[in-house]
């Protein structure tokens, strides 16, 4: 009901679509799964991304519960965090012609959009935003060679972003930037440790993306 309610909010607000993340510690079935979104995309008329991080929900949306959802009104799209591009061209097999694949992984980003995902739901793209929109454009237009350059220019951030629970460090990072005003956290999350600091500004330099 709170999923509901707070996607509903959203739609009110006047966003263009939500993203909804597969219920985190209850760890339901793969009907439960089908139907928690099934019920959301039913009872509220906007676009909807779902959104699969069992790194971080410990619950994993399978490729054929995906493949059910994708029949469903309103269900446009799914960001996959898995960072299993196998798994990913499986998806995109089964479900392209339904709905839209975005990768969640940044350093897998590339490959998967090269493979026919149709773009990356990033991290990076917050720190290094041209640089990702340059890669994946060149990924959708199936320019390797350039999207692998870009890549590898970044691939650093993908990683020294990571090195703390996001999004500890890329609110570092953005601060550094002189984009916020504080890296202020909520608890449980707490500042990020001075040798971090250090390492994702020697990243961020070496990157481009800090002068």
């Amino acid at each position: 009901h709170e999923a509901i309610e707070l996607t509903e909010a959203a739609r009110i607000a006047g966003v263009d679509a939500c993203l909804l993340v597969t219920p985190y510690y209850n760890k339901p079935t793969q009907e439960g799964l089908f139907l928690f979104h099934k019920l959301i995309a039913s009872s509220v008329s906007i676009p909807q991304i779902l959104y699969n991080v069992p790194g971080r929900t410990a619950c994993d949306m399978s490729n054929q519960t995906v493949d059910r959802l994708a029949s469903i009104d309103g269900i446009i799209g799914i960001k996959d965090a898995t960072g299993d591009n196998q798994r990913g061209r499986e998806l995109i097999a089964l479900c392209e012609d339904r709905i839209a694949i975005y990768s969640g992984d940044d350093p897998t980003a590339a490959e998967l959009i090269l493979a026919g995902a149709k773009g990356d739901i990033s991290v990076t793209a917050n720190i290094a935003p041209k640089q990702m929109a340059d890669m994946c454009n060149a990924a959708s237009s199936k320019d390797f060679q350039l999207a692998e350059k870009i890549d590898k220019q970044i691939a650093g951030l993908h990683s020294a972003l990571f090195i703390e629970p996001n999004p500890v460090l890329p609110k570092w990072a953005l601060y550094k930037m002189g984009l916020t005003n504080s890296a202020f956290l909520r608890l449980p999350l707490v500042e990020s440790e001075l040798a971090s600091q250090n390492h994702i500004e020697q990243v961020m330099r070496s990157s481009g993306v800090l002068s």
